[in-house]
């Protein structure tokens, strides 16, 4: 405990992401006292970065306008069912824990509510199936936050007036969310780094409040009532992550969300240091969805196909160059640290079964597997394997191609577009100097000049031939001879985080014999127990955490 408090509140939320600023609002429209600390200097967490795409499902107002049949017991059928898996058989749903899903699907109508009343607008158009995963197999749930006069934050500036209404965008979730805050009189304490937790005892008793770092100040912010911790997930903390994937080594330096803010498991960390426990590891690493995805932009070090950041943006300083964005995957060649190839280029990440994906659906059923036709994507197993040398982690991937494919795809391979002074973008006059020149942190045995020459020559026979021997690239279609030659950064991306601490139906964060920690809650990426992706679980468990928290009887 502290000797003194440098502030207090009732309740005490930590992160102003899709799970802290619902928290915040609704305990602060309960009646409490309501302090948000923010590690960052903006708000937004990786939900403002997000495409805005929101399957609360459940029956909302949306999908009944449109038609669609749907309803809270129908939603938690859907998001245990056992019977469900992809297309390489890993089972989307058996691992999540029935009792958070339950409170899920019982809260995602009034969430949705929630978001209305609070300035969120949706796009007008029908519930879809596009975007979104682990949402279900039943109905079509997916609604889109409208950007409207919100400014992006990827390109700083506002969207064009005549598309506004139909821009699906995480700004359009969180900027309303945020004067909703300030409306309600939530105290926001930017530049607030938590680094503890404080407890009666470390680890018995109730939690008092948090430690922070503010620009170097030590703070202590009494809570009251309760701590919610709403810090985002693990995935930029290399050796948390690796407690759940050994795999995931320092190379994979691209995180979605970032560098606009990090995930660095320090809300996880600080719960655990109290007594909290970790719950639904298996999650984190299962094969399905878009934990790990394939670049959508390569030769910059932010490559998740869906945030393109542009020199407009606040925090382009540190993001550095936009990439360049792969159409056609036939137009490059992709080598590991060794110079070699390693799996065809056009293969895919994880993919989901969405609605509509296979019929007849079946909850529950054994034929629902018979139903999916087997065709595992081991394009990211492939990728992460690495080179054979008794180390973990796959390293550094690049995308090899020619003077032809920047003309082909339209790129320009020159600042800011790419990352040179970064070391994810290099460029040469022959293969072999190429190779070379490619020395940055995460190239840790340089990569031979024969080996990648080779590899160039190999390929461009199997386009003579019209056939890819090594990896069954359909109908390989261009050779890679023109100079000048590039190798651009093209390795996976950690999309999200889907373990964390264990909390219960009400949010509460438990310890490792599944009693309550009292004055402590958690939501979204930073609990455990649910491998669905996103916003929907960050917002409901953080009106659940808020809800709860403000009704706690709390300490004079």
């Amino acid at each position: 405990m502290p000797s003194h408090w440098d502030d207090a509140a009732d309740i005490v939320v930590v992160g102003s992401g899709a799970t802290g600023l619902p928290a915040a609002i609704v305990a602060r429209e309960a009646g409490a006292s309501v302090i948000l600390v923010e590690a960052e200097d903006h708000i937004g967490g990786h939900a403002i970065c997000s495409g805005g795409n929101l399957p609360l499902g459940g029956g909302n107002s949306t999908q009944k306008k449109y038609g669609v049949d749907d309803s809270p017991d129908l939603l938690f059928r859907d998001l245990i069912d056992w019977s469900v898996v992809e297309p390489n058989g890993a089972p989307p749903y058996r691992y999540n824990d029935h009792e958070i899903v339950r409170a899920f699907a019982d809260n995602s109508v009034a969430a949705f509510d929630f978001l209305l009343a609070h300035g969120v607008k949706i796009v007008d158009q029908a519930p879809d199936n596009l975007s979104g995963h682990e949402i279900g197999m039943s109905a079509p749930r997916t609604l889109h936050c409208a950007v409207m006069d919100w400014p992006m934050i990827q390109t700083g500036k506002l969207a064009d007036p005549a598309a506004r209404a139909n821009i699906s965008s995480g700004s359009g979730l969180m900027l309303p969310l945020h004067h909703a805050a300030l409306k309600a009189g939530v105290k926001i304490l930017l530049q607030h780094r938590m680094t503890a937790i404080h407890r009666n005892a470390p680890h018995a008793g109730r939690v008092t409040g948090i430690a922070v770092d503010h620009n170097g100040a030590k703070l202590s912010i009494r809570a009251q009532k309760a701590v919610i911790i709403g810090t985002g997930g693990s995935s930029g903390n290399v050796n948390f992550r690796r407690m759940f994937d050994p795999r995931l080594t320092e190379e994979y330096c691209g995180l979605a969300g970032m560098p606009w803010s990090d995930q660095d498991a320090s809300g996880e960390l600080a719960a655990m240091a109290i007594g909290a426990s970790l719950w639904g590891l298996t999650n984190f690493a299962g094969e399905y969805g878009t934990g790990i995805t394939k670049p959508g932009l390569i030769g910059c070090q932010y490559g998740y196909a869906n945030l393109r950041w542009s020199p407009g943006s606040a925090v382009f300083d540190k993001a550095r160059a936009v990439g360049l964005k792969v159409a056609d995957w036939q137009d490059v060649i992709l080598v590991n640290m060794l110079g070699k190839r390693f799996h065809d280029e056009t293969g895919r990440q994880f993919t989901p079964n969405i609605f509509g994906s296979f019929a007849p659906y079946e909850p529950g059923s054994f034929r629902n597997a018979r139903a999916v036709t087997y065709n595992p994507s081991n394009f990211i197993n492939a990728a992460l394997a690495g080179i054979g040398d008794g180390q973990n982690g796959g390293g550094p991937i690049w995308a090899i191609f020619d003077a032809d494919a920047v003309a082909r795809e339209i790129w320009d391979p020159t600042p800011p577009h790419v990352d040179i002074d970064g070391g994810f973008f290099f460029s040469a006059e022959s293969i072999e100097a190429l190779a070379a020149k490619i020395v940055m942190k995460h190239q840790r045995v340089p990569m031979p000049p024969q080996n990648l020459a080779e590899t160039v020559l190999r390929y461009n026979r199997f386009v003579e031939a019209g056939m890819d021997a090594d990896f069954d690239k359909p109908t390989p279609l261009y050779k890679i001879a023109k100079p000048p030659f590039y190798a651009a950064w093209a390795t996976p991306v950690i999309h999200d985080t889907r373990a964390g601490l264990r909390i219960n139906a009400g949010c509460q964060g438990l310890d490792l014999t599944g009693a309550v920690i009292e004055g402590l809650y958690c939501g979204g990426e930073a609990a455990g127990g649910f491998s669905l992706h996103g916003l929907p679980r960050a917002i409901c468990q953080g009106l659940i955490a808020g809800r709860n928290a403000a009704a706690e009887k709390g300490v004079a």
